[in-house]
């Protein structure tokens, strides 16, 4: 079996136009910053500290948070996960998505990074059975 991420959106060019928006002062920072309180407290308690600056308040203060949907997931679809749950869920569920958002829990910027699919993928055995790659 082999976990691969497809169908990967980048948003870094939407980051890096509203970075600039941002420092042209064509965008305020109170549209920049506006990380819902909701989004600030899972950042606070269930974030992945990253080693990342935050591009606005320059501190090493973003998270990554990880969301994970399906209709496979079923209950736990919606919920945070970090890359350790990931990894095991990837034997457990065929596909799901995956948002990454980062926030800054200093000054609570905030911006979807890249949303990706997460499935398995089988090959087929010499012997025409798909077995796990």
């Amino acid at each position: 079996m082999l976990a691969t991420m497809r169908s990967s959106i980048d948003y870094s060019l939407s980051k890096r136009r509203t970075l600039i928006a941002l420092f042209q002062g064509s965008a305020s920072a109170m549209d920049a910053c506006d990380a819902d309180p909701y989004l600030r407290r899972a950042a606070k308690y269930h974030g992945e500290l990253t080693k990342r600056p935050c591009p606005v308040c320059k501190k090493f203060k973003i998270v990554d948070l990880r969301y994970a949907f399906g209709d496979q997931l079923g209950q736990y679809s919606g919920r945070i996960k970090n890359q350790d749950e990931l990894n095991q869920m990837q034997s457990e569920y065929g596909e799901f998505r995956v948002y990454v958002v980062e926030i800054c829990t200093d000054c609570h910027w905030n911006h979807l990074v890249n949303p990706f699919y997460w499935e398995m993928e089988y090959i087929e055995s010499h012997h025409g059975r798909c077995t796990p790659y």
